[in-house]
């Protein structure tokens, strides 16, 4: 049996989540990071709701916005209702701005991140860790990929696939079936984004070098390992041993020639001190996520969260 969090476990121990997809392709793995994300943040109550919601708010009160400027500017507008509009204007904007941070932060992120996965379409570990600072974390989420054949997307190609979808829904009920965001605190902290990568790989824009990263052994992190049951094929100018997903070591995610990069934002900006006071009403949401963990967790709304 598996260690929950706060319990020892040794260092190699991971839950592992299977796909029938013949690969975990670039866009795959970018959707599954950033769909645990999304959901670490909500559990660990640093946002009111998942990602996808909060975007569509901001993208709804960007339209409303513009569509009370075009009614303002009309000259035939009576003053009682231009009175209305000017003050819903305002909600609107204040609005806009308390999640203006939010996305410009979770986009330069995700950005980052695609431009990575670009580069090293066969990366193999990634990092969430939520605390003041990466070596003295409250939580570690890590997630190593066993990738079976190996496949670059096009620039720009991420579109999600209903593998990616399937797979980021196995995670969230993995995830909340051994406690995530159990012991949570209310309060503001920060998140980091840790991908490990050749020491070959330059991206100082985006991404810091952490030769010698470690984080404090009293931390005992959530490890995720997805693989594929595919087998490694012969392909264009290269030549994959061929294997089951099941015989891959686990070495795969421990390799000497890796070492770990800091997403270069994310210390600074990511931290969301004006969005963790989580209403009652997501609270209660997020209890309830815990008490059920053989829900079907569906990534797309947090009320689907408590589907049975």
């Amino acid at each position: 049996m598996e260690a929950m969090e706060g319990e020892g476990r040794s260092e190699m121990e991971y839950t592992e989540i299977e796909t029938t997809a013949e690969c975990l392709d670039s866009s795959v793995i970018f959707h599954v990071v950033t769909d645990i994300l999304g959901f670490v943040l909500f559990m660990h109550q640093q946002i009111p709701s998942i990602l996808q919601d909060i975007s569509l708010e901001f993208d709804g009160l960007q339209t409303e916005y513009k569509e009370l400027e075009i009614v303002l500017a009309q000259a035939e507008v009576k003053a009682s209702l231009r009175r209305q509009h000017a003050g819903r204007m305002r909600e609107v904007k204040q609005g806009i701005k308390r999640l203006e941070k939010v996305m410009k932060t979770v986009s330069s992120l995700r950005t980052a991140l695609q431009l990575m996965i670009s580069e090293i379409p066969d990366i193999q570990r990634v990092m969430l860790v939520l605390g003041a600072s990466p070596i003295r974390p409250q939580h570690v989420y890590e997630m190593c990929f066993s990738h079976g054949k190996i496949i670059s997307i096009g620039a720009g190609d991420f579109a999600k696939s209903r593998a990616a979808e399937g797979l980021s829904r196995k995670a969230i009920r993995t995830l909340i079936s051994k406690g995530a965001g159990s012991n949570s605190h209310a309060g503001p902290t920060k998140l980091f984004l840790l991908v490990k990568a050749p020491t070959s790989f330059n991206m100082p824009l985006h991404f810091l070098p952490k030769r010698d990263f470690r984080y404090s052994k009293k931390i005992v992190p959530f490890r995720l390992r997805f693989k594929s049951k595919a087998q490694f094929k012969e392909t264009e100018g290269q030549i994959f041993v061929a294997q089951t997903a099941d015989s891959i070591s686990s070495m795969d995610c421990t390799s000497n020639d890796l070492i770990w990069y800091l997403q270069k934002s994310t210390p600074k900006s990511l931290t969301f001190s004006h969005m963790s006071s989580m209403p009652r009403f997501f609270e209660v949401w997020r209890q309830s996520l815990l008490l059920h963990g053989a829900i079907e967790a569906n990534i797309n709304s947090p009320a689907r969260y408590l589907n049975a």
